[in-house]
């Protein structure tokens, strides 16, 4: 598509337009200057992953590895060992921003996420199902949890719906959904034998210890397809933030939309699940900062999906090197996640008259 670029300004934000014969598209340039610095962040802590550890190596042995010219040992240990979890913290990172953002421009709240509606919990039983009743394997658990997140969004969506979805009514049947199914969740890891059982508690904290490639090249190519669906449906959410009737004025088949939106969503959380366990609160925290950094008005599933990355190889790298044991990463998550839950509280508490 031929295109004339023409600067604007929108609100004291400088915006490019790309205009075409038939579309136009605005490009808010702090935005892309947020998403560059994001990427930049990622990678770097990502070649950081590669050259720290037990094994200091430096960026010239890595590059020698990736050439196929470095020793058997060091190759084994950037190739088989390290890239794998580094790719995969980059790529579930994006999977779980992008989710989170989709989730909290449908319910208009930034309190909502897979974690807090019980989406991720529904995802972790039916993997965990798979993990100790079946005994299947990465695309047999990717499968169960697939399941389980698509019905633990049918359950919540059914209890909460009053005439639509409305978020807070969302949140607060998510919130209880979460509880129970966390319930079933420990009946299952109890009644395992010990064995599968202590694999299924290091795997539920959310880990990426030990991650192969069959796990990171089968979940990045899905997150991949998936993050592209949820992009190309992403065009009507700012429409949908204005509510359902505005949306529907506007040309916006508003069900079919959503629908289409939590199917993909649920999807990349079950990637995720299904390879690393339940990692929680980057879904939750990576739109709502993406947002306050890049000072935009809505939520951006680009952005999210940036933020997501860079939070998570962060979160990753921290948990392997900053503390005398190497912890699970759902661990650091966890902590850095409540600190932000309750900051995102007492702000929006603040808000309110």
């Amino acid at each position: 598509m031929s295109a004339r670029e023409a600067p604007s300004v929108d609100f004291g934000r400088q915006v490019w337009v790309l205009r075409g014969p038939r579309h136009g598209l605005r490009i808010d340039v702090r935005a892309v200057w947020v998403g560059a610095l994001l990427l930049a962040a990622s990678l770097m802590i990502g070649v950081l992953g590669l050259v720290s550890g037990e094994l200091p190596l430096t960026l010239a042995e890595v590059w020698r590895a990736f050439a196929g010219t470095g020793d058997d040992f060091t190759t084994t240990v950037v190739l088989e060992w390290r890239l794998p979890r580094v790719l995969s913290a980059i790529v579930f990172g994006a999977a779980l921003g992008a989710s989170g953002a989709v989730f909290q421009s449908l319910t208009r709240n930034p309190l909502a996420s897979p974690d807090i509606l019980g989406f991720s919990a529904g995802a972790y039983t039916g993997a965990l199902i798979v993990i100790i009743v079946l005994g299947g394997g990465y695309l047999a658990v990717a499968g169960g949890a697939l399941i389980g997140g698509l019905g633990a969004a049918a359950l919540v969506s059914l209890l909460a719906f009053r005439g639509g979805l409305q978020g807070f009514r969302l949140i607060i049947v998510g919130i209880a959904v979460s509880a129970m199914l966390s319930s079933v969740n420990t009946w299952l890891t109890l009644t395992a034998d010990l064995e599968t059982a202590l694999v299924a508690a290091v795997w539920g904290a959310g880990s990426l210890n030990g991650i192969t490639w069959q796990q990171a090249g089968t979940g990045s190519l899905l997150v991949a397809l998936l993050l592209v669906c949820t992009l190309l449906l992403a065009r009507p959410l700012r429409q949908l933030e204005l509510g359902d009737d505005a949306a529907q004025a506007l040309g916006v088949r508003v069900e079919r939309t959503r629908l289409l939106l939590m199917l993909v969503s649920v999807g990349l959380i079950a990637v995720v699940t299904a390879a690393a366990g339940p990692i929680a609160f980057v879904a939750l925290a990576a739109p709502q900062i993406a947002r306050r950094v890049a000072r935009s008005p809505g939520v951006s599933v680009p952005l999210a999906a940036l933020m997501g990355s860079a939070l998570l190889t962060a979160s990753d790298y921290a948990a392997l090197h900053a503390f005398p044991a190497m912890l699970p990463v759902g661990t650091v998550t966890v902590v850095f996640g409540g600190v932000y839950l309750l900051w995102l509280l007492v702000h929006e508490a603040r808000r309110r008259p």
